[in-house]
């Protein structure tokens, strides 16, 4: 069978759905990867696939060139003539499903990964673009099924109308390598507590610095690490000089990009990933595998992949005060820091590895509805 694996960047399929598409390959499907160009694509054909390049803007919103998009993506699906397609991220998810009913693809499953900026920011342009997002996704939606990451975000969906129950499931995460993010005693000297994420307001970046702030005010003896890069693609996304003006004032080290998350963890005391709203967020998941402790929000996706007072803690969304006790509480307590570090592996392998996630999904691939 020849399936598509559709994402907004080679860098997601590459780093979030390489294992699924490989586990699919081992089955004997042949597996083709698409997605805008970028420094991952390269990496995805030395794994031994074939990649094809399509032009999804993920911040595009001229009417012209969004149709254009839907119409290359059905002309690719029409030359490849996929039995099955499956969908990451927003635009793929809605043109792509468009594009595969012009190009009569037998079957079609969407990953709702997150509802992203449309659903979650205020103001009059997310109302403006969820008043035309949701009649597509009526329409698009249908006759597909759909896999979200949080009962939450299915809800939304459900209320909204946008879907039936009958098409939706829920598995939680994309699934995490326990081969590649693996345990390891806390480092020794003053204690670093990581942020791993894009660089985002949403993401609760300004509450992490706004924390770390408070607790370089009060004489905690902590590094403060932000890992990851400006995402110009998004209209949350915090500037470049920002970042470095943070970093001149010394209140956090802002490391950029990197490709070695496991070896930042294993650098790591503790991890803080305080986001508004996500589907299920990987960085806390590594966090966990890695042996870590972590204090994230109650937000939807944030407080399912944390267990409180077990794992780590959940404390409110937009609360850099809260935060900042959390914070000083386990930095406090390195003892319990490890603790809850093994109780987090332990919650990972049960729940969340690769293995699972990705039979999981295959289930809903070639299940029979």
């Amino acid at each position: 069978m020849k399936i598509l694996l559709v994402a907004n960047t080679d860098w997601y399929l590459f780093n979030f759905r390489l294992l699924l598409a490989q586990a699919l390959r081992d089955r004997g499907h042949e597996v083709v990867l698409v997605s805008p160009p970028g420094g991952y694509a390269s990496r995805l054909q030395e794994a031994g696939f074939r990649w094809l390049p399509a032009p999804i803007s993920r911040r595009g919103t001229n009417p012209l060139r969004e149709f254009n998009t839907l119409l290359r993506l059905a002309r690719i699906y029409r030359r490849e003539r996929p039995a099955l397609v499956s969908h990451f991220t927003i635009k793929p998810v809605l043109y792509g499903s468009l594009a595969a009913r012009l190009a009569r693809v037998p079957r079609v499953i969407n990953a709702v990964t997150g509802l992203g900026y449309v659903f979650t920011a205020h103001g009059r342009e997310a109302a403006t673009l969820r008043s035309i997002v949701k009649p597509l996704y009526r329409f698009a939606l249908r006759d597909t099924q759909i896999i979200f990451q949080n009962e939450v975000d299915r809800q939304e969906i459900l209320r909204g109308g946008l879907a039936q129950a009958e098409q939706t499931h829920l598995i939680p995460s994309s699934g995490i390598d326990l081969r590649r993010f693996i345990p390891s005693p806390l480092p020794p000297g003053p204690p670093v507590v990581l942020f791993n994420g894009r660089m985002l307001w949403s993401k609760g970046v300004g509450e992490f610095v706004a924390a770390a702030r408070v607790l370089r005010k009060q004489g905690v003896p902590a590094r403060f690490w932000l890992v990851g890069d400006s995402d110009e693609g998004n209209p949350e996304s915090i500037p470049a000089a920002q970042l470095r003006a943070w970093q001149t004032e010394g209140v956090v080290e802002w490391l950029g990009w990197r490709d070695d998350v496991p070896n930042i963890m294993a650098q790591t005391t503790l991890v803080c990933f305080p986001s508004y709203a996500e589907g299920f967020p990987r960085a806390l998941l590594e966090a966990a595998a890695s042996g870590r402790a972590a204090v994230t929000t109650a937000a939807p996706g944030c407080a399912d992949a944390v267990i409180d007072g077990e794992t780590g803690l959940i404390v409110p969304v937009r609360d850099p005060d809260a935060l900042a006790r959390a914070l000083a509480s386990l930095l406090a307590d390195p003892q319990r820091c490890a603790r809850m570090g093994e109780a987090g592996r332990k919650f990972v392998e049960s729940r969340f590895s690769a293995d699972l996630i990705i039979n999981r999904t295959m289930a809903v691939y070639f299940s029979e509805d």
